[in-house]
């Protein structure tokens, strides 16, 4: 009767939650034992035990309440024996699933091991069980990826769009056990993910060198799991990556419709969750924007902290130079500064690469830094960034802010309502792009070059004394950089 009751409530639950919650939480359940007015309910590991109890427990109590009313409580509990099972069936799932990859990631798979095995040196016999052990980290050294020296907490530059991922990986860097796992840190390109992740490692060597810290990208993760499944060695494999202390992966977007390797990597994060050991990733998007991502790890990368990082600021893009400066042992000249913050605004690796290329000309040539000659050096950049924004969409976004007619920005009109708009439309051309005066002039309805100056002093004094002015200005600065 009790399993008949277990089976009924399992197809409504199917029916609410859909295939794909079902077969990662549901499925797994299994009936445990039975009292008088309760259910026992077993799951092979902590993290999906805790993860029913959030999500579907209640629910789960309700359905078996409408099947049997005397039923008042439903107890989800560990069942280690089973933990072993489950285990074993992943691997023999995961490596029959080398038949089932899909002809892409066969190719990039073959591609790149055929690479790799050219380049492998000759490997050295493993030392007898009577050798001294190896150094500690040897293994997690060699399985996963560099660590770039640059990439410290000490050398990231902490600003508004980023000082809550920072303050996140201190935490996890810092702390042997943390109460948020996951870290998910996402942004755009170029924005300080990898700095992050790379600054973390670097701290919890230097802190705990007991702790093992494997670093690789995600890539990485699904050429290794594609070998070990062509040697038939995907024991070997899991052991490695799930004896870990800290797992690493970057730019996990990368395995989006990899589903062999998804599945690899949704056993691995459930091994090491349950263990007790931290997992931090990285992409480009919040986990709930992954495309290509099947949802139940959608569902796991997003039960811990997501933290993002914003676009740059021009204050953060000036600090990030003085700081790159500084490093470099190079003086370069305010004004310079000023104008590469204002005018790189896509992403910081392009901003140190502008600011290499300055440097590097100087040294080179033998010429004083001056802004004509960053302008000189960096035209090309200069111009893809006036592409990225022009007077026409400057003028379109602050009369649509000021609820102004576009056709105002080029009038006549004097009013204040009008004139304050268009000053401010007049600041942010000048600012955002590489223009001379009188070209900015002759966009606001042939106006001369003077009165595009008096705009911008008058803009900056407002700015200075008028803290909502000021931050309208900054609003829509950031509405068109972004």
């Amino acid at each position: 009767m009790v399993k008949s009751e277990w089976d009924r409530v399992k197809v409504r639950l199917k029916d609410e939650v859909g295939d794909a919650a079902y077969r990662s939480w549901l499925r797994p359940i299994t009936l445990h034992g039975m009292t008088d007015d309760a259910v026992k309910l077993a799951l092979p590991t902590r993290f999906m035990r805790d993860w029913v109890n959030t999500h579907y427990a209640e629910r789960i109590r309700t359905l078996w309440g409408a099947e049997n009313p005397a039923i008042r409580n439903v107890e989800i509990v560990v069942e280690a024996a089973r933990a072993v099972s489950v285990a074993q069936s992943a691997a023999k799932t995961a490596t029959a699933a080398v038949k089932a990859l899909p002809a892409a990631e066969k190719a990039h798979s073959a591609e790149k091991a055929h690479s790799a095995e050219k380049a492998r040196p000759v490997e050295v016999a493993r030392p007898a069980p009577c050798a001294p052990a190896a150094a500690p980290g040897n293994d997690i050294d060699e399985l996963g990826a560099p660590l770039d020296n640059r990439f410290t907490f000490k050398n990231f530059v902490v600003g508004k769009p980023n000082e809550f991922a920072w303050a996140a990986a201190r935490r996890v860097a810092e702390a042997d056990q943390v109460s948020f796992n996951p870290l998910f840190l996402y942004g755009g390109v170029g924005l300080g993910k990898t700095h992050l992740m790379h600054a973390i490692a670097h701290h919890i060597r230097e802190r705990s060198p007991e702790r093992s810290v494997l670093y690789l990208s995600a890539e990485k993760f699904m050429y290794r799991f594609i070998r070990a499944l062509r040697g038939q060695d995907t024991m070997s494999f899991k052991e490695q990556f799930r004896s870990v202390d800290v797992l690493m992966i970057d730019d996990v977007q990368f395995i989006a419709g990899k589903d062999a390797t998804q599945e690899e990597f949704f056993h691995t994060f459930n091994a090491l969750v349950d263990q007790g050991s931290q997992i931090v990733i990285s992409a480009d998007k919040s986990p709930s924007d992954l495309e290509g991502i099947e949802e139940r790890l959608r569902s796991r990368m997003a039960c811990g902290l997501v933290a993002d990082i914003h676009a740059t600021t021009y204050e953060l893009r000036l600090g990030i130079l003085q700081s790159k400066a500084e490093q470099m042992g190079v003086i370069v000249p305010q004004k310079v500064m000023e104008f590469l913050a204002h005018k790189i605004i896509s992403n910081v690796r392009e901003l140190e690469g502008a600011l290499n290329r300055v440097v590097a000309h100087s040294q080179l040539v033998g010429r004083t830094i001056t802004l004509e000659t960053t302008q000189e050096v960096l035209h090309d950049l200069l111009r893809a960034s006036d592409r990225r924004i022009t007077i026409e969409e400057i003028q379109k976004k602050v009369a649509e802010h000021f609820t102004i007619k576009l056709a105002e920005m080029s009038s006549a009109r004097r009013s204040r309502q009008v004139a304050r708009p268009r000053q401010i439309a007049m600041y942010l051309a000048k600012q955002l792009t590489s223009r001379s005066l009188p070209e900015i002039g002759r966009k606001f309805g042939g106006r001369d070059h003077t009165t595009v100056m008096h705009a911008v002093k008058k803009v900056e004094e407002l700015k200075e004394c008028d803290q909502n002015f000021a931050e309208d200005v900054e609003l829509l600065r950031r509405m068109l950089q972004g």
